[in-house]
């Protein structure tokens, strides 16, 4: 097992993860166009990986990936009197259904965590599904206040 940053070369299989998972969680959405969506995503992908504002961290077993997070990172505004850091936002986490609770995810999150610290950004946040909240606690995430949320219409 390999954990990873993605490649070029994964993008193909990153698409059909990122359309299964969809598919997994709202039937509804299986009657999307594919082709629409393959497009929006490879294009998402070609920024993505060369922007240095997107980490898409994969495991990898005898060259299919298995699990995957997708990590953006947010730039703050500077405060007066600190070194401002920029804090992770943490989404599309994932590990087709074979793989699940063998502890591939955990590893994967803790991979992540570790480079969290070695670079110092200052938080991670997530919101994680109601079935997720316990993997998250078990890797030393905690609950925080809801966010608030604006739908313009």
């Amino acid at each position: 097992m390999i954990i990873r940053l993605a490649e070029a070369k994964d993008v193909d299989q990153l698409i059909r993860m990122r359309w299964d998972f969809t598919i997994e969680h709202d039937e509804s959405k299986k009657n999307a166009s594919f082709v629409h969506f393959e497009r929006e995503c490879k294009s998402f992908f070609e920024k993505a990986l060369t922007s240095g504002q997107w980490f898409v961290w994969v495991v990898e077993e005898a060259e299919k990936i298995v699990s995957h997070i997708y990590i953006e990172l947010i730039q703050k505004v500077p405060r007066p009197g600190r070194v401002t850091q920029p804090f992770a936002y943490m989404t599309n986490v994932y590990t087709i259904p074979e793989y699940r609770n063998m502890g591939v995810g955990s590893k994967l999150l803790s991979s992540i965590n570790d480079w969290i610290k070695e670079n110092s950004y200052e938080f991670v946040i997530v919101w994680p599904s109601d079935e997720a909240i316990t993997y998250y606690q078990k890797n030393g995430y905690v609950h925080s206040k809801e966010a608030m949320e604006f739908y313009p219409s």
